[in-house]
């Protein structure tokens, strides 16, 4: 009985932990960076030649280890903000004490900066400016608008970055695609920051829906999503993406959609529904690389 107790509570500490540190998008994160590097970084190498480069394995380390400090500094600094907007969620990491996530964070940017040395020292220095980038936002830019979305973004596709410097392709097809995703996401956080409004308002964090309201920051998104259209029509007429061409092709009935519920309602729901879209969209992306070499 006791045992089945201790077993139950370690699962939810570990359940805890895991949503803390969002294992959900480090898998993710892992798929898309080793994808990346075989299907577009690496050019003309062969799949075997990737899987096989310890150099690659520990700079997706370094990026897991990083990117999971990141989000255990987050969650200290907005716990208040969360129980608000995300109360379950927030009460389940609640298991792990603050104490621990500060241990955590210390550890694993330790084995960040181990296994980023184990690569060379530009990617040490590489992650050491990262991890100070992570913890400069969390700190001081996370709560002001236009800046604090144009860094968290910046800090997410960051990583990526980190496989075109090991492989030194700074091909402008590459930054177009970047250039893509940073648009998607920006639009995502702009979405977060409509879905969390209450509590952003109630924490007085001065993001763009709580300083100049929700029709505004609409009107922002919809500016992000046509610049985003447009480089998806640069891509397709200037780059051979092979059958990659249907997913940008495909994305602008998606977003006629997406602005329709946008402009049509205003809960947190639809706000949900939108955040998520994105979210398959963006995993759709992901698997359309492997469509790039067909």
């Amino acid at each position: 009985m006791i045992v089945s107790f201790l077993n139950k509570r370690f699962l939810f500490k570990l359940l805890s932990l895991f949503s803390v540190v969002r294992g959900y998008n480090i898998l993710f994160i892992v798929f898309a960076q080793l994808t990346s590097s075989i299907f577009i970084f690496s050019e003309n190498q062969k799949y075997s030649t990737v899987l096989i480069d310890l150099n690659i394995w520990l700079i997706i380390l370094s990026s897991v280890c990083s990117i999971s400090a990141g989000y255990i500094i987050n969650n200290v600094y907005d716990s208040d903000k969360d129980l608000i907007n995300r109360p379950l969620k927030t009460i389940l990491e609640k298991e792990i004490s603050g104490r621990t996530k500060l241990n955590g964070y210390v550890f694993l940017n330790i084995l960040t900066l181990f296994f980023s040395f184990m690569v060379s020292l530009k990617a040490l220095l590489f992650f050491s400016l990262y991890i100070l980038g992570i913890l400069f936002y969390s700190i001081r830019i996370s709560r002001y608008p236009f800046i604090g979305n144009f860094l968290s973004v910046a800090l997410s596709i960051t990583p990526f970055f980190a496989i075109t410097l090991y492989y030194k392709n700074f091909s402008s097809e590459i930054l177009t695609h970047a250039s893509f995703l940073f648009f998607i996401i920006l639009i995502r956080e702009l979405i977060k920051d409509l879905e969390s409004l209450v509590g952003d308002l109630t924490m007085k964090y001065d993001t763009i829906p709580v300083k100049y309201g929700e029709k505004t920051t609409k009107i922002y998104i919809t500016f992000y999503i046509v610049t985003a259209c447009l480089i998806s029509f640069w891509l397709v007429i200037n780059h051979e993406i092979s059958l990659m061409i249907y997913y940008y092709i495909l994305i602008n009935p998606f977003f006629i959609f997406f602005m329709y519920i946008l402009w049509k309602f205003n809960s947190k729901k639809h706000y949900l529904l939108l955040h998520n879209s994105l979210k398959i969209l963006i995993i759709v992306g992901l698997f359309s690389i492997i469509l790039q070499n067909i």
